[in-house]
């Protein structure tokens, strides 16, 4: 008895140790292609598989990333601007179905219609300020919750409230503007002490750029000669859409206190999680991939891409944080692929093959992604090329007859008929030949 236990515990032991090293050798490829520097921690349950810093969190003084390191979360804050909004109806404070109309009497007369629960799900028809031409002039500025609201409040809805879904950071800013309003509080304090507090998450709060953080990275842009500084954003800016900083071990925490009930009631709980539109709740995205269910957040802002990631089946989480703009995101996908079962290979792994051109030649044509977003696939010579709308063009590598990879980014190219299958981010879009 007591030698068989010892025998399946030794089994899981080993079976722990080969999960931890395949997540570092996945995410350690990305690392030597300099394309990820930050925290990852995988945990599944109580157990923590992964937890680990990788590149620098300042390079121009060669100090490492490490599980305490605190990164900017961009929109990854958005899901504590929702739980901080359903607190506020748990306290009888609002309604998530009241119109906004009811908390702002001074709301232009296009917000009528509109409903804290269009605010939270995308679907208000409110136009994202951060796409408007003069965005990137206002970015390094000071400003105010009434002042980057009044950016947005005369402007013409997109389309009628919950009629369709389009992210908009304006409706997230909104929120946190309501918040205070509603509360009496700053947005940043309501936050620090309705969930960060009562959660020991100690390492997490508002950033500033001008306050002493211990432990702060540092944010880069990748560019042809390697890292550089990140442009300025001043961080009243971004507010309650991408204002807030943490640590893998509190985001850990976080997830842990969320879905563990210390956060909100059950009913709550089933309203964040619950999609409206394109697989969006409130403040997180909610879908199956690989059959398994995920409730996940992506957030990205100068200097740093994130990730979060909640699987509730087995209760596994992945976070990355990166302070390189960069893949977070599909590093996020391929570690939720590999804790599931799924074989993940790397571009580094994948074998290239010689295809006749004959074959090529009947791959070439233009293929719609989405509308007014195309894949151009072209032939030069006897290599297959693609080209994004708006991007560059890059070679694709067979890897059999159909199938095909690119080397500079982690995707693959599938031929079907007059169809083509792009398989990237844990995602396959099919589009149809023009």
């Amino acid at each position: 008895m007591f030698r068989r236990f010892f025998l399946l515990f030794s089994i899981l032991v080993v079976a722990r140790a080969q999960d931890a090293s395949r997540i570092d050798q996945i995410v350690q490829s990305y690392v030597s292609a300099k394309t990820f520097m930050g925290t990852v921690l995988v945990a599944r349950a109580s157990e923590v598989l992964l937890s680990k810093g990788y590149g620098m969190a300042n390079l121009e003084w060669d100090i490492p990333n490490a599980p305490s390191t605190k990164f900017r979360l961009g929109s990854v804050t958005k899901q504590f601007t929702a739980a901080s909004i359903l607190l506020l109806e748990e306290r009888g404070k609002l309604k998530v179905d009241d119109p906004v109309k009811k908390y702002m009497p001074d709301a232009p007369a296009a917000w009528d219609r509109v409903t804290i629960t269009h605010l939270l799900t995308h679907t208000s028809g409110i136009p994202s300020f951060t796409g408007f031409p003069d965005y990137s002039q206002t970015e390094p500025f000071e400003t105010t919750p009434e002042k980057l609201v009044a950016r947005f409040r005369d402007k013409p809805l997109e389309f009628a409230p919950g009629e369709k879904w389009n992210y908009s950071n304006s409706g997230y800013v909104l929120l946190g503007y309501l918040i205070e309003k509603i509360s009496g509080q700053s947005y940043a304090s309501f936050v620090k002490e309705n969930i960060f507090a009562p959660l020991g998450m100690q390492d997490s709060g508002y950033d500033s750029n001008f306050e002493i953080i211990r432990h702060r990275a540092a944010g880069y842009s990748p560019s042809k000669d390697g890292p550089r500084n990140a442009g300025f954003i001043h961080m009243s800016i971004p507010f309650s859409a991408g204002s807030l900083f943490s640590t893998t071990e509190d985001l850990l925490k976080w997830e842990r206190g969320l879905f563990g009930g210390k956060v909100l009631s059950p009913r709550s709980l089933q309203k964040m999680t619950t999609p409206f539109l394109k697989d969006y709740a409130f403040g997180l995205s909610v879908r199956t991939t690989d059959g398994h269910k995920v409730i996940d957040h992506g957030g990205g802002i100068e200097g740093f891409n994130t990730h979060l990631a909640y699987y509730p089946e087995d209760q596994t989480t992945i976070i990355v944080l990166g302070n390189l703009n960069g893949p977070a995101s599909e590093i996020a996908g391929k570690l939720g692929a590999l804790t599931h079962g799924k074989p993940v290979t790397l571009t580094s792994e994948r074998k290239e093959i010689a295809v006749p051109r004959k074959i090529l030649e009947q791959y070439v044509g233009t293929y719609e992604l989405q509308p007014k977003f195309n894949l151009v696939v072209t032939l030069e010579g006897d290599q297959l090329m693609t080209q994004a709308t708006g991007q560059e063009k890059f070679p694709l590598f067979a890897e059999s007859e159909t199938r095909f990879f690119l080397k500079v980014v982690d995707a693959q190219v599938e031929f079907s008929g007059d169809h083509l299958i792009l398989h990237q981010g844990g995602r396959d879009i099919t589009a149809k030949r023009q």
